[in-house]
């Protein structure tokens, strides 16, 4: 008896809770109500719940400069050089931001491409790894810190 009613309960839970299962996003697909594939029109960005704003900070250099020049400005306004020869090397946009960020804010001995040596390509250290060779005596965490909140709000701000 007791067992029959253990089994009933069960099964009323599990039926229950199957559409709370149902609609949770599954690996592989994307999420519920987005198109897949190339017309979705979200190809390396995120979208906010307006679908206005998109995170470039993530999106490879080269195609975040294709489709924004004002970026393309900024990152030439901190290095001195072309935004795309300043930022090849680097996986995404964001990160060669961040570095020029570094490398302005701390005056660092080489400047930007001194930094870009220390942080792309074969051997390359984290930001916050080539702060501490360059300017020991600088708090790499938060400087890393600055650098990344003024890439994202350049980026936000370029981005509109």
């Amino acid at each position: 008896m007791k067992r029959s009613i253990l089994t009933t309960v069960l099964a009323m839970a599990f039926a229950f809770a199957a559409p709370a299962f149902a609609q949770r996003s599954h690996p592989g697909g994307p999420p519920a109500g987005r198109a897949s594939g190339s017309d979705s029109g979200m190809s390396g960005s995120h979208a906010t719940s307006n679908g206005t704003h998109t995170d470039m900070s993530h999106g490879t250099p080269s195609d975040v400069l294709s489709h924004n020049t004002a970026i393309a400005g900024k990152i030439k306004t901190l290095t001195g050089e072309d935004a795309a020869t300043a930022c090849n090397g680097f996986k995404n946009i964001g990160q060669c931001v961040a570095a020029a960020h570094v490398a302005k804010n701390l005056d660092i001995p080489g400047g930007f491409d001194a930094l870009k040596a220390k942080t792309t390509g074969d051997g390359a250290v984290s930001l916050g790894k080539a702060i501490k060779g360059f300017a020991p005596n600088a708090d790499s965490k938060a400087e890393t810190k600055k650098a990344n909140q003024q890439a994202s709000e350049d980026l936000k701000d370029t981005s509109s």
